[in-house]
């Protein structure tokens, strides 16, 4: 017997659900390592999608397995684009609830007329965005190592048509966005709409930051108050 203290040993499932919780665990954590990396993560998966545009140039094939990853990378486009909440199910709800003798709700999106800074919530987020994007520019570049998969179409059909596909959804976002009035980009700096007045917690996270502290140190770090308020001062 391997193991004394019990008298039993290991079954091989148990080992293999071990090394996978282990496998999968070491996976997690590089992951969150990754994830204040937003520029190099995205570059890193360009190059990713370059090499892959360059397999399917110098090989002149798999042109479906390209065009299966140009709509599934267009899907996650959208989904990042779009608000979590849907303004358009919101207003009929709203209007319901008017009805109903209820109080009107305010709008999750955020808006020039709201007095507080509201982000904005995204239906698929920036991290899912990348993770996605990655394994799926993966998944394609494995297909294109198999013969199965180079199916003989006419690609020129497939560009036209991925084209005007990409043409009428972004359109209909675009007119989505000007018709409930919203921005899925938080542009700027975090102010609070309707007037001139800042987010003071993020004021003093950027303020740390660029003295090369963290918000953890705060406490042992000296800095004159002179400074802090006119940094404070300068986002009004």
């Amino acid at each position: 017997m391997s193991d004394s203290g019990s008298g039993l040993e290991a079954s091989p499932a148990q080992n293999i659900t071990a090394q996978y919780t282990k496998i999968k665990r070491q996976y997690q954590s590089i992951l969150d390592r990754w994830t204040p990396h937003i520029l190099q993560r995205w570059l890193a998966t360009a190059g990713l999608l370059a090499v892959f545009v360059l397999r399917i140039l110098l090989a002149q094939g798999w042109y479906i397995v390209c065009y299966a990853h140009a709509i599934y990378l267009l899907n996650l486009l959208l989904a990042f684009l779009q608000p979590k909440f849907d303004p358009s199910l919101q207003e009929d709800l709203l209007a319901d609830e008017i009805e109903g003798g209820g109080e009107a709700e305010a709008s999750p999106l955020p808006s020039q007329r709201d007095d507080e800074f509201r982000p904005f919530v995204r239906r698929l987020p920036e991290w899912q965005f990348w993770l996605s994007s990655t394994r799926a520019t993966l998944v394609a570049l494995f297909c294109t190592t198999s013969e199965v998969f180079d199916v003989p179409v006419y690609w020129p059909i497939l560009v036209v048509y991925f084209f005007v596909l990409f043409t009428l959804t972004m359109r209909r976002q675009i007119q989505h966005m000007i018709k409930y009035k919203y921005i899925p980009f938080d542009i700027g700096r975090k102010a609070r709409y309707g007037g001139a007045k800042f987010d003071v917690l993020d004021a003093l996270m950027d303020f740390f930051s660029q003295q090369g502290t963290a918000m953890q140190s705060i406490p042992e770090l000296s800095v004159p108050l002179d400074a802090l308020v006119e940094y404070c001062a300068s986002y009004v």
